[in-house]
């Protein structure tokens, strides 16, 4: 059984299908869209001939003509000259102002495919079909799109919301070990701002999620799809309420930073962000100890974070660098429990420090 969330965003709404075996029907599923002809489709090498000669034979039996245009894996593809590569490729096989564009993969095609879309011919549609957890609960939803520069990540881009989201689970039981638990530290993100119900599915099906169950992975993604969904319509361009999906990143950045990019993966530093800000929480009285506990127990289940801390010393140099930090004081996202979430500064330096000691092993 297929689940369908639509995000409300007016005329720039659109549903995000979530089921077992969908690629098989994405052309199905996006006739009623009323796309032009030709399509695009990107997608990584080792996705074409598995995943992506479905969806591409799907989309040509519903009447569409599919060029299928590969990029390699990895950040590196994350670049304008990737991107302009792609846009006179797609010139080059005819679409046209009317065409649409189909990303296949994780969150650097997301990111890329969609920025191609949003600025080839000004704008074409464009549709994504996310193959790994954290794209399916996080990346696919939302609008966002953008490259890097050799100055940092995503500094060029663009919303542009997808025409559709179609999101296979059985795409997830292909995915690596370590990259499927990073996954799971965004859906355990979502339970932790905004739903205490997919927190207790997390914690009761846990043996489940891990042995990649069909059905109990489509309930997490509908759930985390859920949440994001209602944050997006409700902050749509990052004015306000959507800042709380940044539970966990301020420090998460960090992490990032500090070890290197590749050192870590984003759901491993997302989960040490995550225990930070519950033990900043607990210092100031807001959230319960017995949740910070049901947070480590979770984490740990899942793996999680499965990489040291880096010292509180090299983590504070970047936070105070962080684009969101102001005059020193930094902007976190802190919890008052499961389920709930709050905005507060921090002055300080000791009390932040205090909290990263209190992860450290």
């Amino acid at each position: 059984m297929m689940d369908t969330i639509h995000v409300n965003l007016g005329n720039r709404g659109y549903d995000i299908h979530i089921g077992s075996d969908l690629l098989g029907q994405v052309g199905d599923l996006v006739q009623p869209l009323g796309l032009g002809r030709q399509l695009g489709l990107v997608t990584h090498p080792g996705l074409a001939e598995s995943y992506g000669s479905v969806a591409a034979e799907s989309l040509r039996r519903a009447g569409h003509e599919v060029s299928l245009l590969t990029v390699p894996p990895g950040e590196e593809s994350k670049s304008l000259e990737e991107a302009v590569r792609l846009s006179r490729a797609l010139v080059r096989a005819r679409l046209d102002r009317g065409s649409a564009l189909v990303g296949l993969g994780g969150g650097v095609i997301g990111d890329l495919a969609g920025f191609v879309a949003a600025t080839l011919y000004r704008g074409i549609p464009f549709i994504n079909l996310p193959t790994t957890l954290l794209a399916q609960v996080d990346s696919s939803v939302g609008g966002k799109t953008g490259v890097n520069l050799p100055e940092g990540k995503n500094l060029v881009g663009a919303f542009h919301q997808p025409h559709q989201v179609v999101a296979d689970v059985l795409t997830l039981r292909t995915l690596p070990e370590r990259e499927f638990r990073s996954g799971l530290a965004e859906v355990v993100k979502h339970g932790m701002i905004a739903d205490p119900v997919l927190f207790q599915r997390l914690e009761g099906q846990a043996e489940g999620i891990l042995a990649r169950d069909a059905g109990a992975l489509q309930e997490i993604v509908r759930r985390s799809c859920a949440i994001k969904a209602r944050v997006v319509e409700a902050d749509e361009r990052e004015a306000g309420p959507r800042a709380m999906l940044n539970f966990g990143h301020t420090v998460g950045h960090a992490v990032e930073a500090a070890l290197g990019y590749g050192a870590i993966t984003h759901g491993e530093a997302v989960a040490h962000g995550m225990l930070v800000a519950v033990a900043l929480s607990v210092r100031r009285g807001l959230c319960p100890e017995p949740d910070a506990v049901r947070l480590r127990d979770l984490l740990t289940r899942f793996g999680l974070p499965g990489v040291p801390l880096p010292s509180p010393e090299s983590l504070e140099t970047y936070m105070l660098s962080d684009k969101k930090a102001r005059n020193g004081v930094l902007q976190f996202v802190l919890t008052r429990g499961v389920g709930s979430v709050t905005f507060a500064p921090v002055f300080n330096q000791d009390e932040l420090r205090l909290a990263l000691q209190d992860v450290r092993p």
